[in-house]
């Protein structure tokens, strides 16, 4: 599978995103999930069609999937009692060569009472 980055960069990327969108919230806000989402979804983006734009021809079309799972009880409870189950798959049927895709999950939302799940998708063009 060609990614358009190594998985390190993709890893930066994904960290980054998440870091700064959800900034210096202590814990999970319900509220503020939606634009959490967009925010990390819309900062990916940009990074991932940055080295395009002068172009406007990117060879990949990309998809972004982010999810934000709240965590049962406070952070700091390190049983997993506290945790909702969650399991999440993806299957396609494309060129192996060309297309390709990502997940990522960010540790540092552990500590804030969730988890933040994401999917990167490629497809070449």
């Amino acid at each position: 599978m060609a990614a358009p980055l190594e998985t390190s960069e993709l890893q930066k990327i994904a960290t980054q995103a998440c870091e700064n969108a959800v900034g210096t919230s202590d814990i999970y806000d319900h509220s503020s999930v939606a634009d959490w989402n967009t925010n990390i979804i819309n900062s990916i983006l940009s990074s991932l069609t940055a080295p395009y734009s002068d172009e406007n021809t990117s060879p990949y079309k990309f998809i972004v999937n982010s999810t934000v799972i709240q965590h049962i009880g406070s952070p700091s409870e390190a049983s997993t009692a506290g945790r909702r189950g969650m399991h999440s798959a993806v299957g396609a049927y494309w060129n192996g060569d060309k297309d390709g895709t990502w997940s990522f999950k960010w540790e540092g939302a552990e500590a804030k009472g969730m988890d933040i799940v994401l999917s990167i998708t490629w497809i070449g063009v």
